[in-house]
């Protein structure tokens, strides 16, 4: 297939009139009367209290917020990680998630330079281990938590869920998770870890600090999302088709690959969230 030919969806061979469709009933989920029965609560920290006392930056950046529905149960639940290259950024609920019979779990994150590689990491997993250990307070079914995030955010979901490291350090299986969907992640060592160790953007690495160092069968369902390849930041695209390979060679059965044409970096953003979306709710 050329590069002419190449669909909206690289994976899923759909048009642009199914794309703008999913894209309009996103949106108009996210506003109007269906949020009015949903409830937000700010600030909650995720870290321990000892951790909390001992660091101030942990007590002003490790805080999530929770957008969820109060008529409903068992619901499923999306733990957000924004972006900003890990050293700029805030926590935010995503309007075209809002009104969706779902839980949002909005998190920051420490940022570079206050912080160094792997704590951003640490501090994403511990966010996700915060959500499987209370989210049934508020009404969720543990068993269906998402993990998703934009850019730098999209990063975090993978490394989180691919390393299944991070999330041990709190008792949590990685494999519990029921989908990791990243949008515009790098899947080489992300650029803010190379500047943080001397190594040029231009040169790719793929050491522990990259999801595709960490390519394995078991992962959970995985759905990666960018751009179009010729508007997207450099290799963003070409980066997650390798990963998609690698994790199709691994023996994944999970793992597909959108390539959102016409988007770049940024504006791909709002028809990802669709594609999240039919995801979860396909799901029995």
């Amino acid at each position: 297939m050329g590069r002419s030919e190449i669909p909206v969806f690289v994976t899923k061979q759909t048009i642009l009139v199914g794309l703008s469709v999913l894209v309009l009933l996103c949106t108009s989920h996210a506003h109007g009367a269906k949020d009015a029965g949903y409830q937000l609560e700010t600030d909650i920290c995720y870290r321990s209290a000892e951790e909390v006392e001992a660091d101030d930056y942990i007590r002003e950046r490790c805080r999530l917020d929770v957008y969820y529905p109060t008529e409903l149960k068992d619901f499923p639940t999306v733990v957000w990680f924004h972006g900003g290259g890990l050293s700029r950024g805030k926590k935010f609920i995503p309007p075209q998630l809002k009104g969706q019979g779902m839980a949002v779990v909005a998190a920051n994150y420490r940022l570079h330079p206050k912080v160094v590689s792997p704590v951003y990491v640490e501090d994403a997993a511990a966010a996700v281990a915060w959500t499987f250990k209370h989210i049934h307070e508020y009404g969720g079914d543990a068993k269906k938590i998402y993990v998703s995030g934009h850019s730098a955010g999209g990063y975090l979901t993978s490394m989180v869920g691919l390393d299944k490291n991070y999330l041990a350090a709190h008792g949590v299986d990685a494999n519990d998770i029921a989908g990791l969907i990243p949008f515009s992640g790098h899947t080489i060592t992300h650029f803010t870890v190379r500047k943080e160790r001397g190594i040029p953007g231009t040169q790719p690495i793929i050491d522990e600090m990259a999801p595709l160092y960490h390519v394995r069968a078991d992962c959970p369902p995985l759905v990666l999302i960018t751009g179009d390849r010729d508007k997207e930041m450099l290799g963003r695209y070409e980066e997650n088709a390798y990963l998609m390979r690698m994790m199709k060679v691994a023996g994944h059965e999970h793992t597909e690959l959108y390539e959102l044409q016409g988007f770049d970096h940024v504006g791909m953003g709002a028809p990802a969230h669709a594609i999240l979306l039919e995801h979860i709710k396909k799901k029995p």
